[in-house]
């Protein structure tokens, strides 16, 4: 048993796979269903997270704090657009430069979100500790 364990190109004995895998099931599990309620993406939540911390970044700038490249966070600005959360506004100095903005509605949903998302810190299995450790897996990436 332990030699499969060690076998190279097995699914099972990938960490990246298992994080992935772990992450997708967390989401699935205790955020999804809180976040269809506010009619969100989960991709869509930390866009708006992002947000909600510093309005009017630029595209490129919430890209790289997401982790998004963008083909991936275009079209969910264009989307989150479509539905009113956020507008895209070139820069008045560098047309070159978009940024994104909160809508009034995009604010406004921060308030309704507040008490549903609270809700995830009592629910997840062994949070603060589990969090800290990845917290600081991630830096160590």
């Amino acid at each position: 048993m332990e030699k499969e364990r060690n076998l190279p190109l097995q699914l099972d004995n990938e960490m990246g796979f298992t994080l992935y895998a772990c992450s997708k099931e967390l989401i699935r599990k205790y955020y999804t269903p809180v976040l269809e309620r506010l009619e969100l993406t989960y991709t869509a939540y930390l866009a708006m997270l992002a947000l909600w911390e510093q309005d009017g970044v630029r595209v490129s700038d919430l890209g790289k704090r997401l982790y998004l490249d963008s083909g991936t966070l275009t079209p969910l600005l264009k989307k989150m657009e479509k539905q009113g959360l956020v507008e895209r506004r070139r820069s008045e100095e560098d047309e070159r430069t978009v940024r994104i903005f909160l809508t009034a509605q995009g604010r406004a949903l921060r308030e309704r979100a507040k008490p549903l998302l609270a809700t995830l810190r009592h629910t997840l299995p062994d949070a603060p500790a589990l969090f800290t450790q990845l917290k600081n897996l991630l830096r160590g990436l």
